[in-house]
């Protein structure tokens, strides 16, 4: 990956998961939901294993997804940090906003 398109992915990952988190946030009225539901997703991204057989063969299923985790790129890890520090910011500000009187968030 050239360096333009990870600066690129970074900033996508980052203004779609503060998008997302602030509207979540909003609705829900719950100011670290995404943040909580981040890893979750990027665990649907990296791993190769259904979301069902985390049930019926956990250890299997366990030990593929720290495999999977292990071999990401340090390219991956970036842009995939990027989110989690879109997702927490996303929280950040509406913290910030409640307590300056904004009652609709």
């Amino acid at each position: 990956m050239s360096l333009p398109q990870l600066i690129i992915s970074m900033m996508l990952f980052l203004i779609l998961f503060f998008g997302i988190g602030f509207l979540l946030n909003m609705l829900l009225r719950s100011t670290w939901v995404m943040a909580i539901i981040y890893p979750i997703i990027v665990i649907t991204i990296v791993d190769n294993v259904s979301f069902y057989k985390y049930f019926t063969a956990p250890l299997s299923s366990f030990a593929a997804l720290g495999q999977d985790l292990i071999a990401l790129k340090l390219v991956d890890i970036l842009v995939l940090s990027s989110g989690l520090f879109g997702a927490i910011a996303a929280g950040i500000v509406i913290r910030m906003l409640r307590v300056r009187g904004y009652q609709m968030f």
